[in-house]
């Protein structure tokens, strides 16, 4: 499964952005179920970045969202996503 969310973020506030990016990523990788995550900013609109963290199964993803350390370094940045639907089920099996 795959959990994508998206930010628009003035470009004065990038690389802030980023470090937080940064932050909310490592507490992610941390936790059970975490396979990969990567975040950018868009090449056509620089102040629309996105964070994608891909996970064994959505279960492994809502257990994250009530880990301490994600909570404190992850949650406050997702709260910034704009408001749409952000997790993805692959439709075929690896």
């Amino acid at each position: 499964m795959l959990a994508i969310a998206r930010f628009t973020v003035p470009l004065a506030d990038a690389a802030h952005f980023e470090e937080q990016l940064t932050v909310a990523l490592d507490a992610f990788s941390a936790c059970t179920g975490f396979v990969s995550g990567e975040f950018g900013q868009n090449l056509d609109d620089p102040t629309l970045w996105s964070l994608v963290t891909h996970w064994e199964n959505v279960g492994s993803y809502r257990r994250a969202l009530s880990n301490i350390n994600v909570k404190m370094n992850a949650i406050p940045i997702l709260a910034q996503a704009i408001d749409e639907p952000g997790a993805y089920e692959k439709p075929y099996a690896e």
